[in-house]
């Protein structure tokens, strides 16, 4: 497989309500995490930060052009790979110490990371058997009911257990906006079945649930709108008999 170049790597695409949508397209797209920068009046925040095996702040210059808070939804390894290069580092108090001590063990790299996840390879010297994650420990811990101040927007931190312990969404009250992280998007979820994990799942699904959603902006796969989101809801409690 060749290698793909490093202008290449990274896409980025302007969608509405100051929200651009960053992705690396030779990943799969069921690898494939979504980066959204949200603009502020006062500062940006990143949600997310790709799989890290090229710099995001190098090559996406939006990153760079204002003050930033980087916000970890979880910290497996395809979202939290250049979380290293932000001086503001925002996680969850219970993936906190994975952030600040990540293993290829702890970020799920061991378990997903080979080169059948790229169509293209990153640019070399890139190998996925050495890859891992930088330590970036957070300098803002999260707890559920958070505010994330952007000057003229604020985010709310909803804990959605259930994907993984720390696991957050974002919501935008003003606006109706989620940026829901791996709890819930428009394509195949990740699921343990550890019994706590799966109650806590279904607790999550029933907070977003109840939300007046009316646009999605998931860890993977495309954005969605808000019936779009409570079918997805509604049939996955369905199934789980929930």
């Amino acid at each position: 497989m060749i290698h793909a170049q490093p202008s290449d790597w990274y896409r980025v695409r302007t969608l509405s309500d100051g929200v651009t949508w960053i992705d690396e397209p030779h990943i799969k797209e069921f690898f494939r995490c979504n980066v959204w920068h949200v603009r502020g009046r006062d500062r940006d925040m990143l949600v997310d930060s790709g799989m890290g095996v090229l710099s995001l702040r190098e090559w996406v210059p939006l990153v760079t052009e204002r003050p930033l808070d980087a916000v970890a939804s979880h910290t497996h390894f395809d979202h939290v790979g250049t979380h290293h290069e932000f001086p503001c580092r925002l996680c969850h108090a219970a993936e906190a110490n994975i952030l600040a001590n990540p293993t290829r063990a702890n970020t799920y790299a061991d378990a997903y990371v080979t080169d059948e996840i790229f169509t293209t390879l990153p640019p070399a010297p890139y190998q996925s058997a050495t890859y891992t994650v930088k330590s970036a420990p957070a300098t803002r811990i999260l707890q559920d009911h958070d505010i994330i101040d952007l000057g003229d927007r604020s985010f709310e931190v909803i804990h959605t257990p259930g994907h993984s312990p720390g696991g957050i969404a974002l919501w935008e009250q003003a606006t109706g906006l989620l940026i829901s992280g791996d709890i819930v998007y428009d394509g195949p979820l990740i699921e343990s079945g550890d019994p706590q994990d799966q109650a806590n799942y279904v607790a999550s699904m029933k907070r977003l649930l109840d939300l007046p959603v009316q646009t999605v902006h998931g860890g993977h796969f495309p954005s969605y709108g808000g019936d779009r989101h409570r079918q997805l809801i509604t049939d996955w409690l369905r199934d789980k008999g929930a």
